[in-house]
């Protein structure tokens, strides 16, 4: 995410759910970190593994925070969730302070023909039987693909987040282009 945190650094992560990436960030760059989520039960997860964090309930397109409040915001796998990406992606850019960096990782579409096939198959027809027989709740496992499919890819995200305001922005696939990591910095 751009150069390193400076000391103190104010971090929000937002779709933080149990708060695992909030308590990461908070343990590998002693930043103070506050997680963000509409789920208050996930929320008081969280809360329950790290009493030393602020985790709130709230909004992704309507933060509750002031313009300029964050040195560096965080959001994995939550911007696909969102009524409008682009309003998410706004916010996220309110919320930083000028040349604040956002870090987005979410999953995306494979970049090897071949990978992309045999991922396709797995996450349309093998993980919605295999995730509905041990979870009995097949619906589930077909949202993901579904929402996957319908959200940006790796270049028209970053062009999106270009539109939002974000300057410098980069991506990188992970395991072939299953999830991307997303960063950009506030001008």
């Amino acid at each position: 995410m751009g150069p390193l945190l400076p000391a103190g650094a104010q971090v929000l992560d937002i779709a933080c759910g149990t708060g695992d990436l909030s308590i990461a960030l908070f343990e590998n760059t002693g930043a103070q970190v506050v997680g963000l989520d509409f789920c208050r039960p996930m929320l008081e997860l969280a809360a329950k593994k790290n009493r030393q964090l602020s985790f709130i309930e709230g909004d992704a397109l309507d933060l509750p925070f002031a313009e300029g409040a964050f040195d560096a915001v965080t959001i994995a796998f939550g911007l696909r969730n969102l009524s409008s990406v682009e309003g998410g992606l706004e916010e996220l850019r309110r919320v930083l302070k000028p040349n604040g960096w956002a870090a987005i990782l979410e999953f995306s579409k494979p970049t090897v023909p071949g990978f992309r096939a045999l991922v396709t198959t797995y996450c349309t027809r093998l993980l919605p039987r295999i995730g509905g027989l041990v979870s009995g709740s097949r619906s589930a496992y077909e949202y993901l693909p579904d929402s996957v499919s319908r959200f940006p890819d790796q270049p028209a995200l970053a062009a999106l987040m270009r539109d939002a305001g974000f300057d410098e922005v980069v991506f990188e696939n992970l395991t072939g282009g299953v999830a991307a990591l997303h960063t950009g910095r506030r001008i």
